[in-house]
């Protein structure tokens, strides 16, 4: 993890930062991919799922495509059946197909999500069908590399949340918004140390 990053934690929340040194170099925090694409595909795959269920959809839907790698037109030219060999359910297949059709017709430009302002961004993305919040923070993080992304809907965050932080209920959206607040402009860090300590329990 980034010394900046370590030292602000220090100074603002002295539990979070006793769960870093606890993680050693395990934490990877926020990262940039080249393929948008794919990398968006793959946030929709795992929607709602195991992270041992995703991965396994995951590989049997880059197994359709000759260079395993997803394409719009090659997602447009599959049948909804042969997508379904690969696991995917009917919303899924949905929203792969909206995606695609958006890239294709380049009324959604992800290489301009590179550079594009956070809200910008997750204005664009949830105008695909299936892509809320959740998939959107996602994309932010663990794509375009956003370094204070926290996702107050995603149940690890909130389950990791509760066991740091000793709370008697998972946190409800005020009590997410009063922990996470001194954590800027590194929540994606903190919330990659969340999941860490839930993972390893």
């Amino acid at each position: 993890m980034p010394k900046p990053v370590l030292t602000h934690f220090k100074k603002h929340d002295p539990i979070l930062y006793k769960a870093v040194l606890t993680c050693k170099n395990d934490v990877r925090g926020p990262y940039t991919e080249r393929d948008l694409f794919a990398s968006l595909c793959r946030t929709i795959v795992g929607q709602q799922l195991s992270g041992k269920a995703a991965r396994a959809i995951w590989e049997k839907f880059k197994a359709l495509f000759p260079s395993k790698r997803p394409t719009a037109a090659g997602i447009l030219s599959f049948t909804d059946e042969q997508l379904r060999t690969a696991g995917l359910s009917y919303a899924k297949i949905r929203s792969l197909r909206d995606l695609s059709e958006r890239v294709a017709t380049k009324s959604l430009q992800l290489t301009k999500l590179r550079t594009a302002p956070e809200d910008w961004v997750r204005v664009q993305l949830q105008e695909v069908k299936g892509i809320g919040p959740w998939s959107s923070e996602m994309f932010l993080m663990f794509a375009l590399g956003h370094e204070d992304i926290f996702s107050p809907g995603d149940l690890g965050l909130r389950k990791g949340m509760k066991r740091l932080y000793q709370l008697d209920t998972l946190p409800e959206l005020d009590v997410i918004e009063r922990i996470s607040a001194p954590w800027t402009p590194y929540r994606t860090y903190a919330a990659c140390v969340l999941w860490h300590t839930l993972d390893n329990q």
